[in-house]
């Protein structure tokens, strides 16, 4: 046999090879993967990364076990593919679970390649990108698997705050699986099929007695809205990669870069004096804070983070003439914008993200001060509240806040003010900064003169409106210097533009320390 027909014969196996690759588990699994209404691993990344961009690394390993008939089970590449691709031209690396190659489940050489693109991603600063769709730890492996989990958990610690880290629950991710979307700083579901939990209902049952479904228990709704664990939530895998892809587009690829800025035609210095109109005068009455964030930046284009959990806060991503920036902002249509346990770890973990990757902070103040009841207290509000407290004082980016219309007791500290650090720090002439409000003040500095008066109310009335003259207002806080200036509503993107644009440079450090400890 010539050379020539040697190296023909060659690449005739290699393209066998890899045919048998793509087919993952079977054509008869493929079938069975679309009767659920899923995606195969290839197909979802086909979707989330730009055309004929992926380049796939160990298509050929295959697991090495023989026990309990695993020997003779074996499949090309086993059940992850992995690999490297782009996302609007912008490299990143990917992992997508194979549930047609028994189940999806994690076995010790699954681990390794996931391993080795998280290794890769570290090194090149590149996003990470995880689509999972695994019954767990592959059982017939045993410690193996359980061992191969553990190195992809110190990975996603060892990332953490270095590169942006996704994950996709495209189907279920029980037991170990779950802890490594936990690390992570986003994570996407699929409403149906994604399913996260660490027991699953056959354990809660055996060992509770409850019934419960999987999808009560660890179903889109119930991380997105109930526990916080998921970020994001859609109807179907093809809308989610799209928004995982649109969230790429707001991040740097790591922590010594900036976020690529994005052309826009929007005016930076645009004016809008409809914005004196959506903050009601009356403090108690109620808005919803994204008719601000819309009108303020970039082409009213905001995407929310968790926007259906903890909803008295909103946090999320936009962009200030051309560069991405992260908002926090209270809700007063919700709960009046109180800060409680859920709101304050939320906005708590947005922040430390926008620190870790140089994305500068634009906070929008309307708070009453923080939930008051003894389940606040019980539940630990006030470690959960220093998490915030303790989030905003450790940032070195700009930080930018413009107060509303009300900001009382704690809650005016912790949102971004002047003495956690804050660089510029603006309010509304609505504004009201006090140690509570006007009402509550009266009632507590006057209750010997009110109980004596010949006309309560109406003496009640009269202080009020005194003491709101006289302290609720921005003026008093501006001639100390904790305001750096009062602006009419209309100027506050420009104002802020203008801001973020002096900021650019800004240089800030923390004392030598390993870490601190924020209160966890």
């Amino acid at each position: 046999m010539t050379v020539e027909n040697r190296a023909d014969r060659g690449v005739g196996e290699l393209q066998q090879r890899r045919q048998k690759a793509r087919l993952g588990g079977g054509q008869e699994r493929i079938e069975q993967q679309h009767r659920r209404g899923k995606l195969t691993a290839r197909e979802r990344l086909d979707l989330l990364l730009d055309l004929d961009t992926f380049q796939e690394l160990d298509p050929f390993v295959t697991h090495r076990t023989t026990d309990f008939g695993l020997g003779d089970r074996k499949f090309e590449g086993d059940a992850v593919v992995t690999g490297y691709g782009k996302v609007d031209g912008r490299q990143v690396f990917v992992y997508s679970q194979d549930f047609t190659v028994l189940g999806g489940s994690l076995s010790e050489v699954v681990g390794q390649k996931i391993c080795k693109v998280m290794d890769l991603a570290i090194k090149n600063g590149c996003p990470l990108i995880g689509l999972n769709d695994s019954g767990g730890a592959r059982i017939q492996e045993g410690v193996l698997s359980l061992g191969a989990y553990g190195d992809i958990f110190l990975r996603n610690t060892m990332a953490s705050g270095v590169i942006p880290q996704i994950s996709v629950i495209m189907g279920p991710a029980a037991g170990g699986a779950s802890y490594s979307p936990g690390i992570t700083d986003f994570v996407f579901m699929v409403r149906g099929p994604g399913q996260l939990y660490i027991t699953g209902p056959d354990v809660i049952k055996a060992v509770t007695g409850e019934d419960i479904t999987h999808d009560e228990l660890g179903g889109a709704f119930t991380h997105s809205v109930r526990s916080g664990v998921a970020h994001f939530a859609f109807d179907s895998e093809e809308e989610t990669l799209r928004e995982v892809r649109r969230l790429v587009s707001f991040l740097p690829s790591n922590n010594t870069e900036d976020a690529p800025p994005m052309d826009t035609l929007d005016n930076p210095d645009r004016h809008d004096p409809d914005l004196a109109s959506i903050v009601p005068t009356e403090p108690n009455r109620s808005y919803d804070v994204r008719d601000i964030i819309h009108r303020v930046v970039d082409e009213a284009d905001f995407m929310e983070v968790h926007r259906d959990y903890a909803p008295n806060v909103v946090v999320g991503f936009a962009r200030l003439d051309r560069r991405t920036i992260g908002i926090v902002g209270n809700q007063p249509s919700h709960l009046a914008g109180v800060l409680d346990i859920n709101t304050s770890t939320k906005a708590a973990r947005f922040v430390r993200f926008c620190d870790c990757f140089n994305i500068p902070i634009v906070t929008f103040v309307d708070v009453p001060g923080f939930m008051p009841g003894t389940d606040q207290e019980y539940g630990g509000i006030i470690r959960h509240g220093a998490k915030l407290l303790y989030a905003y004082a450790e940032a070195t980016v700009p930080k930018v806040s413009v107060i509303l219309r009300k900001a009382y007791g704690g809650a005016y500290i912790v949102m971004g003010s002047k003495h956690l650090r804050g660089d510029v720090n603006l309010a509304w002439p609505s504004a009201e900064i006090a140690v509570m409000g006007p009402e509550g003040a009266v009632n507590i500095l006057f209750r010997e003169d009110l109980a004596n008066a010949e006309a309560p109310d109406a003496e009640r009335d009269r202080l009020t409106q005194e003491f709101r003259t006289q302290f609720a207002n921005p003026y008093v806080a501006a001639s100390r210097g904790f305001l750096d200036d009062v602006i009419a509503p209309s100027e506050t993107r420009p104002r802020i533009a203008h801001a973020l644009e002096m900021l650019q440079t800004k240089r800030d450090t923390l004392p030598p320390k390993k870490h601190g400890n924020i209160p966890l």
